[in-house]
């Protein structure tokens, strides 16, 4: 009984990690959480660190990596190799972030324009400077409809 004493039911987890209970068990089926024991009464036992392993699985997340990814650092965590693979995989995201913030500043530009020149329409547009490339789309030089 002491075991099951210092366990932690489902819900009990869920609440402290601030997840829900079917993302714990989405964990449970993805590999990233160990299957948790269970009472005699059938209930769900989690250790007590289970709750620190969903807080770094959500931070983790927050930082923008996948769920594969993640399973893949707690894979080579468990293990207790130490790699350069969470820095080298931080790095690829910092790419991939700054990939994305230039993309996202075109768009706000883009868009800024849009307003500014008083865009009415993607493709009959009537203001003078219309931003976007794509007016003409199925309109021939002549004035025709495609």
């Amino acid at each position: 009984m002491t075991g099951e004493r210092a366990s932690l039911r489902t819900s009990e987890v869920a609440d402290q990690a601030g997840v829900n209970v079917q993302t714990l068990r989405y964990y449970e089926r993805r590999g990233l959480l160990a299957e948790p024991t269970r009472s005699t009464g059938g209930h769900r036992l989690y250790p007590p660190d289970t709750v620190a392993l969903l807080q770094v699985i959500k931070a983790a997340q927050r930082l923008g990596f996948t769920l594969d990814e993640v399973a893949e650092l707690l894979d080579t965590g468990r293990r207790r190799h130490p790699t350069p693979d969470l820095r080298q995989r931080a790095i690829d995201k910092i790419t991939e972030i700054d990939a994305r913030i230039a993309d996202l500043t075109a768009i706000r530009t883009t868009l800024t324009q849009v307003v500014d020149a008083r865009c009415d329409s993607l493709t009959h547009c009537t203001c003078t400077d219309c931003p976007i490339p794509y007016l003409t789309i199925g309109h021939r030089p002549d004035g025709d409809t495609a």
